[in-house]
């Protein structure tokens, strides 16, 4: 019966862990794409700025 316990609790903290470490991966890719984003826009206003001193 311990063992079985031990077994469930241990198979709970990896399920739990693993909820947790999909998340932070999700919200990564969520600052990721925003961090993108952000470079084009900053990258097609510098060679607009650039094209208009030429």
């Amino acid at each position: 019966m311990r063992a079985l316990l031990t077994t469930v609790a241990v198979i709970a903290v990896v399920l739990i862990l693993l909820g947790l470490l999909i998340k932070a991966v999700k919200w990564l890719l969520i600052l990721g794409l925003i961090a993108l984003i952000a470079a084009v826009v900053m990258g097609i206003i510098e060679a607009r700025r650039v094209s208009r001193k030429l």
